[in-house]
């Protein structure tokens, strides 16, 4: 089936060039990569004309401010797949990443995956580049100290073939949780149903994932879990701040209850 991995990017080049080195890297191959960026950085846009390899895409905008609904919009506008794959910049996937999404995909269903969060240490030695991230995913338990520390999640790390019976056992147990952002996948008609992501939340993360888990679901389509079947790893990095968005949730609630899950501001802004 033919995919495109959309990639919400900010000025982040070392975080860019990992996750290229991943997916130059993947089991299945055919795949165009969106570079859906949020500006218009000279390094990004650099980078992106030195890759080889891959099927490269690259989108941009005005940088007025955090925009990454819109980014991530112009990537879905510029894809030219039926099957969309959405993460983020600062998120490294495993080899088996996209082949795991493309084994559960299913009609009717939105995939949420989730991710380890690496620690700092960890993070630093990647984008110094004195480890690579198949370096951990191959030896992963290896670092099973990590379980000891609620934060980075390591339980997300563990990978289960898909394609094998005791990932369906998983499965009973593993049920379906709310979309997050960095780590989902969809038909490329169902985005285009529900007009996109929603631009009018600014820049809360409003519009990431919790907004579009509740439209996708209103629209009548079932979440399912990957977990463990399409994996990644997130950088450490400080925390953004993006303010206060609890008027804004209350208007997301309020849409909610109207049923107004095909946003008025999405992709038919372009």
């Amino acid at each position: 089936m033919k995919t495109s991995v959309i990639v919400a990017v900010y000025k982040d080049v070392e975080a860019l060039s990992l996750i290229v080195q991943a997916l130059k890297m993947q089991t299945y191959k055919d795949f165009e990569v969106v570079i859906a960026e949020d500006g218009q950085d000279e390094k990004i846009a650099e980078f992106v004309s030195s890759i080889e390899g891959l099927k490269v895409k690259h989108t941009t905008q005005e940088d007025l401010g955090v925009r990454k609904a819109r980014s991530q919009n112009n990537g879905i506008l510029a894809s030219s797949a039926e099957y969309l794959i959405f993460i983020d910049g600062d998120c490294i996937p495993y080899t088996t990443f996209v082949e795991g999404h493309l084994l559960l995909a299913q009609e009717g269903c939105v995939l949420t995956g989730r991710r380890v969060n690496l620690p700092r240490a960890i993070s630093e030695d990647l984008k110094k580049k004195k480890i690579t991230p198949f370096e951990i995913e191959k030896n992963y338990f290896r670092y099973f100290r990590w379980i000891f520390d609620k934060s980075v999640k390591y339980k997300y790390g563990v990978y289960v073939n898909p394609k094998r019976f005791l990932y369906k056992v998983l499965a009973l147990r593993n049920p379906a949780t709310a979309i997050l952002g960095c780590n989902f996948s969809c038909f490329k008609k169902d985005m285009i149903a529900i007009n996109g992501f929603d631009e009018s939340y600014g820049e809360s993360a409003v519009s990431d994932d919790m907004d579009l888990d509740w439209r996708f679901r209103a629209y009548g389509l079932r979440l399912k879990s990957c977990k463990n079947a399409a994996n990644m790893f997130h950088l450490w990095h400080k925390a953004h701040d993006r303010g206060d968005a609890s008027g804004l949730v209350a208007t997301m609630r309020q849409r909610e209850l109207n049923g107004e899950f095909i946003c008025k501001k999405g992709l038919n802004t372009h």
